[in-house]
């Protein structure tokens, strides 16, 4: 398959999300993302405004998650969270469905949750992904939540939050493609973790993927173009997550 570095680079939000990982490994990936130009970095919340400040001047978008990892905050704390991290400079934001609605069956719940959350953030100009964490859900929930989604009009649907018991499969990319209106993006996270793996889920219409495996893909990315190397192959320590 043909493509270019910046199809792929911009196909990546790095993430450092793993609680275990110090200051200087955040400030360190966020560097990483940067150099390497990616999409963006979702980074923890509270490390938001300084990874935005690392970012600025660069195309690289500064992102954090909402109602992470399991989706059961209130709908007023997730929007709270959105609006904070608009203030700390998110321009894209990860939001956990509630899961236990979901699986509750209320859908009136869950459209509000989502719709709550993305309209008020999408009015400040930031993006949202909704994050569906498929490894929990039937077939007929992960489309309920594709229709309800393309009904708001979020810019992303995404698989999973990389801490469930299961990554993006080929099964659920494709449904989630498939009903998913074309304005709805798809992304994957959980198991994308070489090139080979990146353009394979690019292939199923996939925008964006969730990596901690940055380095290592983009490296190879410019070994087949013929690139000189940009950074110095070191990856952030202890990722974790994606």
């Amino acid at each position: 398959m043909e493509f270019t570095y910046e199809d792929v680079a911009k196909m990546i939000d790095h993430s450092l999300l793993n609680p275990t990982l110090t200051w200087a490994n955040l400030e360190k990936g966020c560097l990483i993302a940067r150099e390497y130009n990616v999409a963006s970095v979702c980074i923890m919340p509270f490390a938001l405004k300084h990874c935005a400040e690392i970012l600025q001047g660069s195309t690289v978008q500064p992102s954090t998650t909402i109602g992470f990892p399991h989706g059961g905050h209130q709908t007023d704390i997730k929007l709270a969270e959105a609006m904070l991290a608009i203030d700390d400079g998110a321009t894209e934001l990860d939001m956990v469905v509630n899961i236990s609605k979901v699986l509750s069956g209320d859908w009136e719940y869950v459209r509000h949750d989502i719709h709550h959350v993305v309209h008020h953030s999408q009015q400040r100009g930031a993006k949202v992904k909704v994050i569906f964490e498929n490894c929990y859900l039937t077939e007929e929930q992960k489309i309920r939540l594709c229709e309800i989604c393309g009904e708001i009009g979020v810019n992303w649907v995404k698989t999973s939050t990389g801490y469930g018991t299961g990554g993006a499969t080929d099964a659920d990319l494709i449904l989630m493609r498939k009903h998913s209106p074309a304005k709805v993006q798809v992304k994957a996270a959980g198991g994308v973790r070489t090139l080979d793996r990146l353009l394979e889920v690019r292939a199923m219409g996939v925008t964006r993927c969730g990596a901690t495996q940055t380095v290592a893909m983009l490296e190879d990315a410019k070994l087949r173009l013929g690139m000189a190397s940009g950074g110095d192959g070191a990856q952030a320590p202890a990722p974790g997550g994606y």
